[in-house]
């Protein structure tokens, strides 16, 4: 069996399709726990029960991972968040 020989950029380009990073949602002063939870389920796909509870810990520690995935996978959530005018990011 022949090996596959990678350059390093090769390499880097397939770490980093695969690197599991996290979106990070944020706690602020103007969002309602409801509004929170509710963009959670729709955005996400959360149960209400992992939206209450990612909700509550936002609340008390001032952030929490909601999801977990490839830039590509996240982006999407992470807009969508933003533009119900919660804070997100991703993070690596």
């Amino acid at each position: 069996m022949r090996e596959l020989e990678l350059t390093d950029t090769e390499v880097l380009e397939i770490v980093e399709n695969t690197e599991v990073l996290d979106l990070v949602v944020f706690n602020d002063d103007v969002n309602t726990f409801d509004h929170v939870i509710e963009t959670l389920i729709r955005v996400c796909r959360h149960t209400p029960e992992q939206a209450e509870q990612c909700t509550w810990i936002i609340h008390y520690k001032g952030k929490c991972t909601v999801k977990q995935g490839s830039f590509a996978q996240l982006r999407p959530m992470r807009d969508a968040i933003c533009e119900a005018g919660i804070d997100a990011r991703i993070i690596g």
